[in-house]
């Protein structure tokens, strides 16, 4: 079983940066594919960007390329997000998620991971 907790989230002008990490639980917690997603009020949970177990791999929604980077540090069993030029858009709750099993996919679909965190909030204002 693993256990996920998301901070680092809070309010931020637009242009303003946030960085967000997302402690685990778990003593397999290096061998798991690690994702972040998001939802906002009334929307679905999206995908926002994902990393492979040794860190070697990183995909991003289009929305974000460019301007949030995905990274991992095993030895802290501790999953970041990087945001920079953070846009109105980009407020919702953030949720990271690790998988148990490796997998050629993309893994950009909620379905496709086992474990979740609690969520952390971001506001940008305009």
């Amino acid at each position: 079983q693993v256990q996920l907790v998301e901070s680092g989230g809070g309010l931020v002008q637009a242009g303003g940066s946030l960085r967000l990490s997302c402690a685990a639980s778990g003593r397999t917690f290096s061998s798991y594919p690690l994702g972040w997603f998001r939802q906002a009020p009334g929307k679905e949970r999206e995908f926002v960007a994902t990393i492979s177990w040794s860190g070697g791999s990183t995909n991003y929604a289009d929305s974000v390329k460019g301007r949030f980077t995905i990274s991992r540090d095993n030895a802290k069993n501790t999953l970041y997000l990087q945001m920079n030029s953070l846009k109105p858009e980009d407020t919702a709750v953030y949720y990271c998620a690790a998988r148990r099993t490796v997998v050629a996919a993309a893994l950009t679909r909620p379905n496709e991971y086992d474990y979740w965190g609690q969520g952390t909030q971001v506001t940008v204002s305009s």
